[in-house]
């Protein structure tokens, strides 16, 4: 396996758990005002390759298979540094900048967790 993104989530909007664990929303530091509460706030940065199906997003060592990727997910996430991740493995429910992963019952995001997208 193949780590072809890698970060660190540097802080938190105040309402980001009202998603519960369905929906994670990353952005850089220039999220709009709008979004900010809802974020977890990571730096911009590449990714090693192309986020695809099959492939793995994982926080802190859990993983969970993603099963769509929305056709502006990669460019947003390297040029906006953001990227939703939807935890609901419905893959109807894709939106342009998400990925849609397995579901999962729970994933806690915290300042200092590690997120990576890695390759099957």
């Amino acid at each position: 396996m193949k780590t072809i993104y890698e970060n660190k989530v540097k802080a938190q909007g105040d309402l980001v758990e009202e998603f519960g664990s369905v929906m994670l929303i990353f952005f850089g530091d220039n999220a709009p005002d709008t979004l900010k509460d809802y974020c977890h706030l990571i730096d911009i940065k590449k990714v090693d390759g192309e986020i695809k199906v099959g492939d793995y997003f994982e926080v802190d060592g859990l993983k969970a298979k993603i099963l769509a990727v929305g056709e502006e997910a990669q460019r947003n996430l390297e040029n906006l540094g953001h990227l939703t991740v939807n935890l609901s493995a419905n893959v109807e429910d894709l939106l342009p900048g998400a990925i849609v992963c397995e579901s999962l019952d729970i994933i806690k995001v915290e300042i200092g967790s590690e997120i990576k997208i890695v390759e099957e």
